[in-house]
């Protein structure tokens, strides 16, 4: 077996004339990804009047969120901007691994946010008896072991296949399939591996998700309040834009691989695949801090804070030169 010492990522195919403009896009969306999610966990975790569980599930969210798009965004901003394209042999196969395991661990997430919502709504005396930290951490360790034994053969399957022909990958990022592709073995088990095994996981999710907001609404439409009705969906209503944005593409860019790969072009299926690991962290603060009152008060309050107190310094500082 021959182990290529370097890969040769090229971008999107097909738009290279507009590398530059995607270049900057994802510049902007990057910078306020990372400051959007450290912003909230920073919130979440000096404030404590925001340590229930739904917090520290969004919490734990935004850093995973940071770790998605920090795995790729740099590299694709590099390809587009100045060209530089390769990727060693083990950075490329351990960029697929955290791209594989982030979003594994972001959609047992979403299902632990939405039986937070569950328990909250339908069973509200119950909330802090059976949402203890020991089940919270409880369920963080059964979503990442669960991610880790799903992807951690995805990466290892692909990586141990011989390459003895092209180091091109028609892509701006090591994704899965466009990396076995280049193999010399034939590629079919790994990617067979790699849609089992997202159906089942996000299969599983969607499921026990669309479960969940089922029993929330007919909970909620049995209320005799409006006002507590509007207050239950405006609290789910976050949940469940967070959700769409983050499955709606990530579906669409696995099965359009497979069900339309002679029909769909090739660009499209690359910016289907990048936009999925971009868009949800750089949304998911923006939706979080909009829609949940608690973060947006203390958003606002620690501007306010900031922007008086340097007021208050430069006028002090300005009093001190005065004749």
């Amino acid at each position: 077996m021959e182990i290529p010492a370097t890969f040769f990522l090229v971008g999107i195919p097909g738009l290279q004339s507009l590398h530059f403009w995607l270049a900057i896009s994802l510049s902007v969306m990057y910078t306020i990804a990372l400051l959007g999610n450290t912003l909230v966990m920073t919130i979440i975790w000096v404030d404590s009047t925001l340590q229930e569980p739904m917090y520290r599930f969004l919490c734990i969210l935004a850093a995973v969120d940071i770790v998605m798009a920090s795995s790729v965004v740099p590299k694709m901003v590099s390809i587009f901007s100045s060209g530089d394209n390769s990727i060693s042999f083990s950075a490329c196969f351990t960029q697929m691994y955290f791209v594989h395991a982030a979003t594994a661990v972001e959609t047992g997430l979403l299902l632990a946010m939405a039986f937070d919502r569950y328990v909250a709504i339908c069973k509200p005396l119950h909330y802090k008896r059976i949402l203890t930290p020991q089940v919270m951490l409880g369920m963080s360790v059964v979503i990442i072991i669960r991610a880790v034994i799903f992807m951690t053969p995805l990466s290892w399957m692909v990586s141990h296949l011989p390459f003895c022909g092209s180091k091109v990958v028609l892509h701006s990022y090591c994704e899965h399939i466009a990396v076995a592709k280049l193999t010399c073995a034939d590629p079919k088990p790994s990617c067979l591996y790699g849609l089992i095994a997202s159906s089942i996981i996000v299969g599983s999710d969607v499921a026990f998700i669309a479960v969940c907001y089922n029993l929330i609404l007919q909970a909620v439409f049995v209320l005799s309040s409006k006002n507590a009705q509007l207050k239950a969906l405006s609290t789910c209503g976050s949940h469940m834009g967070v959700m769409a944005l983050y499955y709606l593409p990530g579906m669409a860019s696995v099965y359009v691989v497979w069900l339309g790969e002679d029909t769909v072009p090739l660009y499209t299926q690359v910016l289907l695949a990048d936009l999925y690991l971009v868009i949800p962290p750089t949304l998911n603060p923006i939706i979080y801090g909009l829609r949940i009152k608690q973060i947006r008060e203390r958003m606002w309050s620690m501007l306010m804070h900031c922007l008086f107190d340097h007021s208050n310094l430069g006028s002090r500082t300005q009093s001190l030169f005065r004749p």
